[in-house]
């Protein structure tokens, strides 16, 4: 083999040493958190939830097992308006709740079995709002 032909090889190899040197002290000075690092940053860290409570009657009785629907429209200029729908349901507390919601004008609606539909246009101004919702009996048919 030729000497002209080995020098180039020879550099790079030296060149690639070093690169991975380099780069392998770097790990060592900032090393990826673990699980439990990961989980509890997660728990510190403020959860972002939309909580809508749902009661109804003279009594305030807590609305089980109801359909509450959320409506969000993303104005477009050129396109058509943009339509996000998301269906939850209440606890036995009568309590959904909407994980990261986005902010702005939302339509907020819930159906349950033996009450009055409700709909009605929120304005979301924070992410940790609590909503309170009373629905009505159905008027009596004679």
């Amino acid at each position: 083999m030729k000497i002209s032909t080995l020098i180039p090889g020879c550099i790079a190899l030296v060149v690639l040493g070093t690169v991975a040197v380099c780069a392998s002290a770097q790990d060592t000075k900032n090393p990826a958190p673990d699980g439990k690092a990961a989980q509890q940053q997660a728990q510190n860290a403020p959860a972002l939830r939309l909580t809508i409570v749902v009661t109804g009657g003279e009594k305030n009785v807590p609305v089980e097992n109801a359909s509450v629907y959320l409506k969000y429209v993303e104005e477009r200029k050129i396109k058509k308006d943009k339509v996000t729908e998301l269906n939850v349901k209440t606890n036995r507390d009568g309590t959904a709740h909407i994980p990261e919601p986005q902010l702005g004008r939302v339509l907020i609606q819930v159906i349950a079995e033996g009450w009055k539909t409700y709909g009605r246009w929120y304005d979301l101004t924070d992410p940790k709002q609590t909503i309170e919702i009373q629905l009505q009996r159905p008027p009596k048919w004679y």
